[in-house]
């Protein structure tokens, strides 16, 4: 299998994730691409079969980096929730909702935003998201719970 098979498919995800949890797009891209080398060295300790396995791995690390570079930065690293009628057809053709729903994601403790971005905007399932943060499914369902929540809650 490929590098380029297993990774490049996902930048697009891995942007994402990194501009969400950073909130900051220049750290983002840089993160991505720190994120794409260390995929690149650490290639041959891939275990997927097909290059759509490649997703949560990517994802995994691009997370590892972007929690590496808060802890360069002094950045928090939480998480907090999200609600699934925030991205109801009504709200994302609304500019403002938009604005308004993107402050609520970036005033998230990192933990809730992350799970939420990767549910929510990325579409993985709760088995990915587990093995993406390494923590319990149902963890990520309690997460993804109270982070849903929150997001009510804030733009309520």
């Amino acid at each position: 299998m490929e590098f380029a098979a297993v990774v490049l498919p996902h930048l697009d995800a891995a942007y994402t994730l990194a501009r969400y949890l950073t909130r900051n797009e220049a750290d983002a891209q840089d993160i991505v691409q720190d994120a794409s080398l260390r995929a690149l060295k650490y290639f041959d300790g891939f275990r997927g079969t097909t290059a759509s396995d490649g997703r949560a791995w990517f994802l995994t690390i691009v997370r590892n980096a972007v929690y590496t570079w808060g802890q360069r930065q002094g950045s928090e690293g939480r998480v907090t929730e999200f609600n699934e009628e925030l991205h109801s057809d009504d709200v994302t053709r609304d500019p403002a909702a938009t604005v308004d729903l993107r402050a609520a994601l970036d005033a998230l403790p990192l933990e809730f935003r992350e799970v939420i971005v990767l549910r929510e905007l990325q579409g993985l399932s709760y088995k990915e998201i587990s093995d993406v943060t390494g923590v319990p499914v149902g963890t990520v369902m309690s997460r993804l719970s109270r982070a849903r929540k929150r997001l009510q809650e804030a733009l309520s």
